[in-house]
């Protein structure tokens, strides 16, 4: 698999730099592999094929390797997601405390209508977690990179509208 067609390279100028200067942190160029992936990843909004072979050809590694890892971790998005990602913990403790009524919530108030779509307005994607580490306040949601304890039904309107 070879990067080609429309295809815009990721790691150019500045960020081809910094790309450099993370190499230099670690003792191969295989263990940089998790932030040259989230470099794409703050790039692009997800990491689509193109880009695995990207990164794969710069830390010379396998399309495949890249793949099997984008593929393991939660954190990389394989395909477009909203402006705002928002990740609802509804592990046992949480789902006792409410936490599928608050999925729903977001559901509705964003216009996403399910799991994993994109609202309408390309604001939102919204999913389920198996686990956000913090049980004793459920609900966590996980918008973006903050962290939010104790959602509730009554809080998310109010917490959709934060995010434009």
């Amino acid at each position: 698999m070879q990067v080609t067609g429309e295809y815009e390279p990721v790691f150019t100028g500045d960020r081809r730099a910094r790309l450099d200067a993370i190499l230099t942190r670690y003792p191969t160029k295989r263990a940089a592999l998790l932030p040259a992936l989230w470099m794409v990843q703050e790039a692009r909004g997800w990491i689509p094929d193109t880009a695995m072979v990207e990164v794969a050809q710069a830390l010379d590694l396998t399309a495949a390797y890249v793949k099997g890892v984008v593929t393991f971790y939660t954190m990389y998005h394989q395909h477009p997601v909203g402006r705002h990602f928002i990740q609802v913990c509804t592990t046992t403790p949480c789902n006792l405390c409410g936490a599928e009524d608050v999925v729903r919530a977001f559901l509705e108030h964003s216009g996403c209508g399910e799991l994993g779509a994109t609202s309408p307005d390309g604001r939102f994607t919204i999913v389920e977690v198996e686990c956000l580490g913090a049980c004793g306040f459920a609900t966590p949601v996980l918008i973006d990179d903050d962290f939010i304890d104790g959602v509730t039904v009554d809080k998310v309107r109010e917490l959709l509208a934060r995010y434009p």
